[in-house]
């Protein structure tokens, strides 16, 4: 076990599969949603905040200021299909259906039966209000991303609970 993982009081859980992080930053499995951060394609100063919420599918794609997607009209746009591609990658295809709920009646999931799956129950819009809670952790993930390396507590981190008891 290397020392950052003795050192850490949460297991660190390796990638599935590397990804590039170009396209799809930032992604994860929280609050009963799979939800991250995806590059515009036309606009390298843009960036859309997408989410697709588990049993129901309900999916939410809007710039980081809030405008909605012009392609989530009536189904998944295609930064909520490189938000599953990603996911596929970042934490295996079981697992992200698991977390979704997702049945997929063929067999071994993946990123494309994932998608049609979930497109083909006509999922409704969602309310794009997690947004800006999403743009907040993946924001904070790139500061903790400039940090040095360091097995020292950081201060903001302290409200975790203590693995030791005092003496």
């Amino acid at each position: 076990m290397s020392d950052f993982e003795r050192s850490s009081t949460a297991w660190v859980i390796p990638p599935a599969r590397p990804r590039k992080l170009a396209k799809v930053p930032f992604v994860e499995l929280a609050d009963g949603r799979l939800q991250g951060v995806v590059s515009s394609g036309s606009d390298i100063e843009r960036v859309y905040v997408s989410s697709v919420a588990a049993g129901t599918y309900a999916y939410a794609c809007s710039t980081n200021n809030n405008r909605p997607c012009g392609g989530a009209r009536g189904g998944f746009c295609k930064h909520i299909g490189a938000l599953i591609t990603e996911a596929v990658l970042q934490y295996g295809a079981e697992r992200v259906a698991r977390y979704l709920r997702v049945d997929v009646a063929d067999g071994e999931p993946t990123a494309p039966s994932l998608n049609l799956t979930m497109g083909q129950t006509r999922p409704s819009p969602a309310d794009s209000k997690a947004a800006a809670s999403v743009f907040s952790r993946f924001l904070r993930h790139l500061a903790y991303l400039e940090l040095p390396p360091t097995t020292a507590p950081l201060p903001e981190m302290q409200w975790f609970a203590s693995t030791r008891a005092v003496a």
